[in-house]
């Protein structure tokens, strides 16, 4: 039997390029699962990541069954938390500056949750990382000039650690990939463990 297909279960720029620099071999399918009711229920920041990141990956997964394909689904979540808030994608501009606004000078805490199933199998398999990142402190101006960037949209946080932002960081604490959207030593360890998927030999 073939290997399955890896599928990444997101329109993140952000987390392509974390697989594309690993050399997994990966499709894009998006995810179209309706995030809103989620949002409003009674959440941890960490237990919501991980609930989120399992609804995409099984609104996925169902996409692929009915084409009747073999493959590994991934998906995954990244929140926000500063001081017992979950702080995700700002709604505008203006939100984008109050989100910054607040993390600057500041220690927020970055969790991004891994969900891991596969076509014509049961078994789900979700985790979540968190990592520490501290800023420096920034200038109404020098906020403007990222926003202006666009590199806000879509980004929890209203930032990219890959990009303009990267210049913000003083300093964090946990894996750099879990910053960068995915855990990436879970998801090794879990289609290790899980699915008997060794991502070192493919």
């Amino acid at each position: 039997m073939n290997a399955p297909k890896i599928i990444l279960a997101s329109g993140s720029n952000d987390r392509a390029k974390i697989f594309q620099r690993a050399k997994i071999n990966f499709e894009v399918i998006v995810s179209d699962f309706d995030e809103n009711e989620l949002k409003k229920a009674n959440y941890s920041p960490a237990g919501l990541a991980e609930e989120l990141a399992t609804q995409k990956a099984l609104n996925v997964k169902k996409k692929i069954e009915s084409m009747g394909e073999n493959a590994i689904i991934i998906a995954s979540d990244t929140l926000v938390e500063f001081e017992g808030r979950i702080i995700g994608k700002a709604n505008d501009e203006k939100d984008a500056f109050q989100i910054l606004k607040k993390l600057s000078n500041n220690k927020h805490t970055l969790i991004s949750a891994i969900a891991i199933t596969q076509t014509f199998n049961d078994k789900i398999i979700s985790d979540c990382d968190a990592a520490s990142v501290n800023f420096i402190e920034l200038s109404d101006n020098e906020i403007k000039n990222y926003i202006n960037t666009g590199e806000w949209e879509g980004r929890a946080g209203a930032y990219s650690i890959n990009d303009k932002a990267a210049f913000f960081i003083e300093k964090i604490e946990g894996s750099p990939s879990t910053v960068m959207g995915v855990p990436m030593q879970k998801l090794f360890l879990i289609l290790k463990r899980e699915f008997n998927y060794n991502l070192m030999q493919f």
